[in-house]
């Protein structure tokens, strides 16, 4: 068991400015960090702007909090894509098998318990 400062985590990370779905992991890698194994998956943070690949969990649900700034997640539900804008202290909880993405301009802090594997396309996969 041990005491993970957030705070610090996120200074120890470097901010991406202009993520995108074919960003590639060695530009993106410092830019986000595993803090604690929690479950089947893991407790992360990342600090960025920009957009995200669409993913999914098929293990379970994720939870995602955004710690400061702001981001659009958006989420396909019954075929059709279904956004929440999400503000610093506010959360939600993506089901299990949903595919979702990030719009994020401004930059963002955000903290998501996500189990794994994680599935993931540059293209808008079918819901």
């Amino acid at each position: 068991m041990m005491v993970v400062s957030i705070r610090d985590a996120f200074d120890r990370l470097r901010f991406l400015g202009d993520r995108t779905p074919e960003t590639p992991p060695e530009q993106s890698q410092r830019a986000f960090a595993r803090l604690a194994d929690y479950r089947d998956g893991a407790v992360f943070i990342g600090h960025y702007a920009g957009d995200s690949a669409w993913e999914r969990h098929p293990n379970g649900d994720e939870f995602v909090m955004v710690v400061e700034g702001q981001t659009t997640l958006f989420l396909i539900v019954d075929g059709a894509e279904v956004s929440h804008t999400l503000a610093a202290g506010e959360f939600i909880v993506v089901p299990e098998r949903t595919w979702h993405r990030f719009e994020t301009p401004e930059g963002v802090k955000i903290m998501t318990i996500t189990p794994q594997p994680t599935d993931h396309s540059i293209e808008r996969p079918e819901g």
